[in-house]
């Protein structure tokens, strides 16, 4: 998968959570080598069942419309953690005593901290155009030729 591509995906997970009202968003972007199996986490949390259940829902539903289903899905049932794998980046949706017991950000410490904006693609700026002048002076000259 090209990288822009996951970003995109990551980036549409991170607003869907905003959307739902998620609370203590952190996404970790996992090193090389670390024994992470995936290159990013997003973790985040609700304040009770429905919320989690709802955060994971919408991350499930943003994705799915644009063709990229979720390869697991985990602990929905409780509503405590819930896991959503997409292979290339995991979103975790926690309650808030499960957030805390779990400590994801502690056990993944070496793991890059990114803000959202980090993930966003850079747009591409394009070449001003080049003015074209030649064929107004021409026009210019031939106007002044004719008053003389």
């Amino acid at each position: 998968m090209k990288k822009t591509d996951l970003k995109q995906q990551v980036t549409a997970a991170i607003q869907a959570c905003l959307d739902k009202k998620a609370e203590e968003l952190s996404i970790l972007e996992m090193e090389k080598g670390s024994g992470a199996f995936t290159d990013y986490f997003v973790l985040c949390s609700g304040t009770n069942p429905r919320q989690v259940q709802a955060i994971a829902d919408e991350v499930e539903l943003r994705l799915k419309a644009t063709g990229v289903p979720p390869a697991h899905v985990e602990g929905y049932k409780q509503g405590e953690w819930i896991l959503v794998d997409y292979t290339d980046f995991v979103v975790h949706v926690f309650s808030e005593k499960a957030r805390k017991y779990y400590d994801l950000e502690r056990l993944w410490k070496t793991a890059k901290r990114l803000e959202p904006t980090e993930l966003a693609p850079k747009p591409r700026t394009k070449a001003a155009p080049k003015a074209k002048t030649a064929p107004r002076k021409r026009a210019a000259t031939a106007a002044s030729r004719k008053k003389e």
